[in-house]
C-alpha cells in the first residue's frame, strides 16, 4: 500500500441532514486507520459519526445556509480551524452539486478533483441524465419530461401505468411539502396532483417507465476516478436486500464480478470526463439488460463493501491520487459483503421467502475468500459495528430505538431520519461552462 500525505487532512462535506449517515461513518473510519486527521460536519455532539475514535474533529453542521455565498463561509471558516489545506469529499448530493459550483473559490484551501465544471449538477439531476443517457446510448428506462398537464397526461399514456414519477433535483424539494423525490403513480389524477406541484418542488417532474425488478436485479457500481479518467479504485455489487424494501438503499449487497456493469460504468464515466468519486445504480431487466438509474456523484453509503486485500477503497484512493502519492494497482476481493445493521434485519423479514431471480452477469455469483471478519482481507463489512471503534454502532443502536419509537419504523415502511436541509430559497443549480 502507498504511503499517504497524512500531513494532508480530509473534510467530509455532508449538507443532507441524517444521523444515520453510514457512508460518513465509513470514511471517518477509513482515513483515520490511515493516519489522516478527518474532519466532519456532524448533527449534534451524540450522533455516532462524532463518537468514533478515528475523527480528529467534529464541526457544528452548517445551520441557516441557503446561498452559495454562505456556504463559501462556513467553509472559510472551517479551513482557517484546520489551517492548511484539505481534501473535501462531498457525502452527498447536494454537497457535491455545492462543491461543484465553488470549487475555483475553493482553490488553495481544498483539494478537488479537475471536474469539468456543471457536470455534477447535470449527472445529479434526473432529468439531464436521462438526455444524456440518451445521447451516449446508455440504457435508461424510457423517461418524458413534460411542460404541461396536457403533455404529462400524455406521458402517463405512453408510458403505461403504474408509472415511475421523479423529481429531476431532489435535494431542492422544500422541507416539510411531503413531496418524496420517487412516487410509483397508479392513476392520471395522482399523476396530475403531482405535476400541479411543480412550482412548489422548484424542480422538473419527470415520468419514467416502470421497470419491474425482483430481489437480485438491482445493482451498483462504486468507482474513484484520477485526473487521466483511469479507474483507481472500486467495483461492482449487488443489491441483496434494501430499505424500504425493493425501493431503497442497501441493508445488505454483496461484491460480485458483472463485466456488462463494469463496462457501462466505466463507458459513462470516460464519456463525461469525470473524476473523483462516482456511485451508479443500475436495475437488470428480463432479458439480462442493465439499465442505468441514477448517477450520484459522491461515495456510496456502502462504497467500503469494495474495500480491497490491501485496504484500498475509493475514498483512500482519492486522497492518494489529489495528494500526488501513486495509487497502487486495486487487488480486488470479490465475495465481500456489506451490512447496515440498522436496516438489514427488518428488510430481510419482510423479504423472506424472496429469492435473487436466476440470469444476469454469467460470474455474478457469491465468491468464497478466506479471510478475517473485519479488516483488510476480511469477508464482512459491517456499516455500524468495528472492533476497533465500538462507540459508534451503540449510539446508533439508542439513536434508532428513540427515534423508531417517536414515530413508529413501520409507518409507511421507510427509516426514522431528519428533515431535509436544503432551503427552498437556495439558488438554481445549473450547468455552468467547462472549467
Amino acid at each position: 500500500m502507498s504511503t499517504f500525505a497524512t500531513e494532508v487532512p480530509a473534510l467530509l462535506l455532508r449538507l443532507d441532514r441524517n444521523p444515520f449517515h453510514h457512508g460518513s461513518l465509513g470514511a471517518v473510519r477509513s482515513l483515520g486507520r490511515a493516519g489522516i486527521e478527518v474532519h466532519a460536519f456532524v448533527e449534534s455532539p451524540r450522533s455516532p459519526v462524532s463518537r468514533s475514535r478515528h475523527l480528529f474533529r467534529a464541526h457544528a453542521f452548517p445551520r441557516g445556509v441557503a446561498s452559495e455565498d454562505g456556504l463559501e463561509r462556513v467553509l472559510s471558516r472551517v479551513a482557517e480551524e484546520i489551517g492548511r489545506p484539505a481534501v473535501l469529499i462531498p457525502m452527498d448530493d447536494l454537497s457535491a452539486v455545492a462543491a461543484d459550483r465553488l470549487a475555483d473559490r475553493l482553490a488553495g484551501r481544498f483539494l478537488l478533483p479537475a471536474q469539468p465544471s456543471g457536470l455534477a449538477p447535470m449527472v445529479a439531476d434526473k432529468a439531464e441524465l436521462a438526455g444524456l443517457c440518451e445521447r451516449l446510448g446508455v440504457p435508461h428506462p424510457a423517461t418524458v419530461v413534460p411542460r404541461s398537464t396536457s403533455q404529462a397526461a400524455r406521458a402517463v399514456r405512453e408510458l403505461g401505468l403504474p408509472v415511475v414519477a421523479k423529481w429531476s433535483r431532489p435535494w431542492v424539494l422544500p422541507r416539510g411539502s411531503g413531496l418524496r423525490s420517487t412516487t410509483l403513480v397508479t392513476s392520471w389524477e395522482e399523476a396530475r396532483r403531482l405535476y400541479e406541484r411543480s412550482a412548489e418542488a422548484g424542480c422538473r417532474l419527470l415520468f419514467q417507465r416502470l421497470l419491474p425488478g425482483g430481489r437480485g436485479d438491482d445493482w451498483f457500481f462504486h468507482g474513484c476516478f484520477g485526473d487521466d479518467g483511469r479507474c483507481l479504485a472500486g467495483g461492482a455489487g449487488r443489491k441483496e436486500l434494501s430499505w424500504p424494501v425493493n425501493a431503497g438503499l442497501t441493508a445488505t449487497g454483496s461484491w460480485l464480478p458483472n463485466p456488462a456493469v463494469t463496462l457501462l460504468a466505466h463507458r459513462l464515466a470516460q464519456h463525461v470526463g469525470y473524476r473523483g468519486i462516482l456511485d451508479l445504480d443500475f436495475r437488470r431487466d428480463a432479458a439480462g439488460g442493465y439499465h442505468l438509474l441514477d448517477f450520484n456523484p459522491r461515495p456510496g453509503a456502502q462504497f467500503r463493501l469494495f474495500t480491497d486485500r490491501s485496504g484500498l477503497d475509493v475514498v483512500r484512493a482519492l486522497h492518494l491520487d489529489l495528494t500526488g502519492r501513486p495509487v497502487p494497482a486495486a487487488r480486488p476481493l470479490p465475495g465481500r459483503v456489506f451490512v447496515a445493521e440498522n436496516y438489514a434485519p427488518v428488510s430481510w423479514l419482510l423479504s423472506a421467502g424472496s429469492r435473487p431471480r436466476p440470469g444476469g452477469a454469467p460470474d455474478a455469483r457469491p465468491v468464497r475468500q478466506p479471510g478475517r471478519w473485519g479488516g483488510p482481507g476480511s469477508r464482512l463489512e459491517t456499516a455500524w459495528f468495528a472492533a476497533d471503534d465500538p462507540v459508534p454502532f451503540f449510539a446508533m443502536a439508542g439513536n434508532w430505538l428513540r427515534r423508531a419509537g417517536h414515530k413508529g419504523l413501520a409507518a409507511g415502511g421507510r427509516p426514522p431520519r431528519a428533515p431535509r436541509f436544503q432551503r427552498p430559497d437556495a439558488r438554481p443549480l445549473t450547468p455552468t461552462t467547462t472549467r
